[in-house]
């Protein structure tokens, strides 16, 4: 590839390769690394990009298999020196006017789904954020992880159910 490719796939759909890299590392350092390194990995290949076949899917699929590839490497690294993060999250200023509560329930509510989300296994965890926050069809989920689309449709509809499930054990009631 070259860079006015590159630059092209950047203008197109950088923006869903950025919120997919986001949903995958929970951290933004983390998602701008992976999100520079898929761009760079992309311009370092001698592929050739065919514009009628969705690009977007390749995009997903390296930012997806850099992200497997880095969480194997931290693995190995943490099992011979364990380190923790010690980031907080920054807490968001209220405006005057708004519910606290309910902004504070929501919130708490949306904490919980990211946790959920992210102690789900993989299998079922790349397919929701693809699916949900990426605005991928079961046909590009299916591209990017290399597997039918009908174990995509099952994986989404297994992974709904662990989130619901897991809410309603937590006393979130719909």
């Amino acid at each position: 590839m070259n860079a006015k490719e590159i630059e092209r796939c950047i203008d197109e759909f950088g923006t869903d390769i950025y919120r997919f890299c986001l949903k995958l590392c929970g951290d933004k350092t983390d998602a701008e690394d992976l999100y520079q390194q898929t761009f760079l990995k992309a311009l370092e290949t001698e592929w050739t990009l065919d514009w009628e076949k969705n690009p977007k899917a390749l995009f997903f699929s390296l930012a997806h298999n850099l992200w497997k590839s880095d969480r194997r490497k931290q693995a190995r690294r943490s099992q011979i020196a364990p380190c923790d993060n010690l980031d907080d999250d920054a807490e968001l200023i209220l405006r005057s006017g708004e519910n606290i509560e309910e902004r504070y329930f929501q919130k708490e509510l949306i904490t919980e789904v990211r946790q959920i989300i992210q102690t789900l296994p993989e299998k079922f965890q790349v397919p929701l954020l693809l699916y949900y926050l990426s605005d991928c069809s079961i046909e590009q989920i299916a591209t990017v992880i290399k597997k039918p689309p009908g174990t995509v449709k099952s994986r989404l509809f297994k992974g709904r159910n662990m989130i619901k499930k897991r809410l309603e054990d937590a006393g979130y009631e719909r």
